[in-house]
């Protein structure tokens, strides 16, 4: 079975490619299970997303793409949500869908993963940068809302590593994800940005093995071409671990399947 759980739609106004044709790319792939998680709405970075006024027109048509595709794919309802104090609207966080990905784009208002900011990692010690990201995921698990931890360590993206031990850092995050019952996406995006590799890192995808975390698989989509990107590297590399199941989800509710 091939799933791919993470994927956007030019709703986000940072995408390209109607709907239709990510599903038709996804069956030429064989992707068996695939997942719209759109960015999810909220009152701050705006443009990034889509509008709350289009929330339902979203969830239609991928309700529509379902019923449209049912005899050749299985076709799922998701959002990506910002996890950012103050910001987060129970419209998104109570909507009826498969999944919530709860994502960290953010340290305070910093949009740490985009280039037009990446000048701010000259102004800060990377250590602490580090210890902040993984502190607002650990807060991130322990409010109970999502069910996958989007791209797990994308502080890494421009390829500014700290000092300390990655493993020390991430250790609470990683046990607030397990007692929340969290998944873990092994995210292939990572290999098209700056760190050339997968999120997250084999060091902390071992950690979550041995603490029992699941995975699922998501290549993160913005455009046709990247549906399925290097789907048999990531699942090289969850084999390599000890994985040989992932998580798929109907309703908030996980399955546990065989990949």
């Amino acid at each position: 079975m091939r799933i791919d759980l993470h994927n956007h739609t030019t709703r986000c106004n940072h995408a390209k490619g109607s709907m239709d044709a990510y599903i038709e790319q996804a069956i030429k792939l064989e992707i068996d299970i695939y997942g719209f998680s759109e960015h999810a709405p909220m009152n701050f970075d705006s443009y990034y997303r889509l509008d709350f006024n289009q929330m339902n027109a979203y969830e239609n048509d991928v309700l529509d793409l379902r019923e449209r595709y049912k005899n050749d794919i299985k076709i799922l309802l998701g959002y990506e949500v910002d996890y950012l104090k103050g910001y987060m609207d129970e419209r998104v966080l109570k909507s009826e869908v498969d999944y919530l990905i709860g994502s960290v784009h953010f340290i305070g208002k910093w949009g740490f993963d985009n280039p037009e900011f990446k000048h701010e990692y000259q102004k800060r010690e990377i250590d602490q940068i580090w210890q902040e990201y993984f502190d607002n995921i650990e807060a991130m698990a322990k409010t109970g809302y999502f069910n996958i931890v989007g791209h797990l360590d994308l502080i890494k993206i421009f390829n500014f590593i700290p000092k300390k031990d990655i493993r020390l850092i991430a250790q609470n995050a990683l046990k607030a994800i397990k007692k929340s019952n969290m998944v873990i996406e092994l995210n292939s995006a990572g290999l098209r940005k700056p760190i050339k590799e997968i999120y997250p890192s084999p060091l902390l995808l071992e950690m979550a093995y041995e603490l029992d975390i699941p995975i699922t698989f998501s290549s993160d989509a913005h455009a046709i071409g990247q549906i399925g990107f290097k789907y048999n590297e990531v699942i090289k590399l969850a084999k390599k671990v000890g994985y040989s199941k992932a998580v798929t989800f109907e309703q908030r509710e996980a399955q546990l399947i065989s990949f």
